[in-house]
């Protein structure tokens, strides 16, 4: 299995579960570039972990078209080609922040939406057309041991802090390697490239995606490669072979063969959740004035979940979350401010206050939803909006189950989905609201499936009758009810779980306090 991760930050929250080497230095073994080249420039989007919005290198190939690496294209739907949303380019210039040209990016072209099996490389179409001269495309692979020099913006070093983003370009000059001395990032010989010190003393590093290998073609710069990714420091890194992409890439610079663009689910409202999904939501009774609350699952609240049977209740959060638009780009934006609620037992959900409120959000033309208080039934249509993953599953439950078993938990009243193709979420739609057919009631979240058919095991749940009798479905999925959650809440959106009819899991320090409330009663 391929492990290789792409050299790319994981700030951007539309690449949620990249992984990235850890660098030490930016074009490792590099110095700061005399001059700037004219072909050569910094794609910038708004998602960028970065101040000045850098997050991969293109290089210029025709006066409208600048190609780069497929993983740079990546967005909230997983679309292959498509419309982005405030992507744009700075080119001819040593710097990240001033100089050169810069314009628009007003379509992509990915390769495949699966970068490392199929290819790594996308085509960005830009808005108007660059002065500078673009660079050739390459006529022949280069052979092994051809010297090449390696550029870009890259970290400069292992920190993610805005004093390692360098404004002024670095390169190196190095050779390329046989495709052997990559083997540890599973390189695909035919249609790769290893590039850099055979040690990675002088390599690409993170934020140097899409950066090119250039080779002398006479007096002239040639494009051999652009940057995928490695596994580690000690090594030199992955390129993408840009001449055997070269039919792909001509054919849609000349129109002769352009893909259509890639339908996109409606996504409006959903939130990217570190590896899971969530939403915006209010009660009947929130008013604009009130904080707002994001909905995930329990399981996707931190780093350590809730302890069966118990609850955790207010603590302090700091996490900058983007609510969507139809098409999964940030409408707006918020961050977290405190963790309201999280539990796995009984149901499997968490509540975060955010320091917007629900006035805000709609002013910044922001979809919030509404927690219902009617539980779903046998035969309901569900739809299931999973910004993680950037599809909208419809999905009917097919039974309402008494008590679902997972390892230690144990939730009530769980919804399992009918297994038909347009029900089909996986890993990453965790903490998706369950979206009644009106479109804005939330009646649950989506948190579990079977997948290997183990019983009652970690993503292998279980399903247990009123009578103890264990039913185990391979392939099934399940979503948890959230309507008992509106009676828990109160006026500000705080947390009342002694609230007449508020029936969530309580932590055990709240469980003492109650005892002992009636005790003394």
């Amino acid at each position: 299995m391929r492990i290789r991760p792409f050299l790319l930050a994981a700030g951007l929250s539309v690449m949620a579960g990249v992984a990235i080497a850890t660098p030490a230095m930016a074009i490792r073994g590099g110095l700061e570039s005399p001059q700037p080249y004219p072909f050569l420039g910094s794609l910038q989007r708004p998602d960028s972990p970065r101040a000045d919005g850098h997050v991969c290198g293109v290089t210029l190939v025709a006066p409208q078209w600048v190609v780069t690496a497929g993983h740079c294209a990546r967005n909230p739907s997983g679309a292959q080609t498509g419309t982005p949303r405030d992507w744009r380019v700075r080119v001819g210039s040593l710097s990240t922040t001033s100089g050169g040209e810069v314009a628009a990016v007003d379509k992509f072209y990915s390769y495949s939406t699966r970068p490392v099996a199929e290819g790594d490389i996308a085509l960005l179409h830009l808005a108007a057309p660059l002065r500078a001269k673009p660079i050739a495309l390459p006529a022949q692979r280069p052979a092994d041991g051809a010297p090449t020099r390696i550029v870009g913006w890259g970290v400069t070093c292992s920190q993610p802090q805005a004093q390692c983003y360098p404004d002024h370009l670095r390169e190196a000059d190095t050779v390329i390697q046989p495709t052997a001395i990559c083997e540890r990032s599973g390189i695909t010989s035919e249609r790769e490239l290893c590039v850099g010190a055979e040690d990675g003393s002088v390599a690409a590093t993170d934020l140097d995606s899409g950066g090119p290998a250039l080779v002398r073609t006479g007096d002239e710069w040639t494009i051999a490669g652009t940057v995928s990714g490695s596994n580690d420091d000690d090594q030199a890194v992955v390129y993408t072979d840009v001449h055997w992409f070269r039919s792909w890439l001509t054919g849609i610079i000349s129109g002769a063969s352009v893909p259509p663009e890639t339908p996109v689910p409606n996504l409006e409202g959903s939130v990217s959740f570190g590896g899971c999904s969530a939403s915006v939501v209010r009660t009947s009774a929130s008013r604009p004035t009130d904080p707002a609350l994001l909905l995930t699952n329990g399981h996707c609240a931190g780093p350590t979940p809730p302890a069966p049977g118990t609850a955790l209740i207010d603590q302090p959060v700091d996490q900058l979350v983007r609510i969507g638009n139809r098409q999964g780009y940030p409408q707006t934006s918020a961050r977290l401010v405190r963790l309201v609620y999280a539990t796995m037992t009984g149901t499997d959900v968490a509540l975060f206050r955010l320091d917007k409120t629900y006035g805000q959000i709609h002013a910044a033309g922001a979809k919030v939803f509404v927690l219902g208080t009617k539980p779903a039934h046998e035969g309901t249509r569900l739809d299931i909006v999973a910004a993680g993953a950037g599809k909208r599953f419809t999905c009917k439950v097919a039974a309402v189950v008494t008590h679902l078993r997972e390892a230690e938990y144990q939730m009530d009243k769980a919804y399992r989905y009918e297994e038909t193709p347009p029900c089909a979420p996986t890993h990453g739609t965790s903490g998706s609201p369950l979206v009644a057919a009106d479109g804005i009631t939330v009646v649950g979240v989506h948190n579990t499936g079977n997948d290997d058919g183990e019983q009652c095991t970690t993503n292998n749940p279980c399903e247990v009758s009123r009578t103890g009798t264990v039913t185990v479905r391979k392939g099934s999925r399940y979503g948890q009810r959230t309507t008992m959650v509106p009676a828990c809440l109160t006026t500000g959106s705080r947390l009342d779980l002694f609230r007449r009819g508020c029936t969530l899991t309580r932590p055990h320090s709240a469980l003492r306090d109650d005892v002992q409330h009636r005790e003394r009663g």
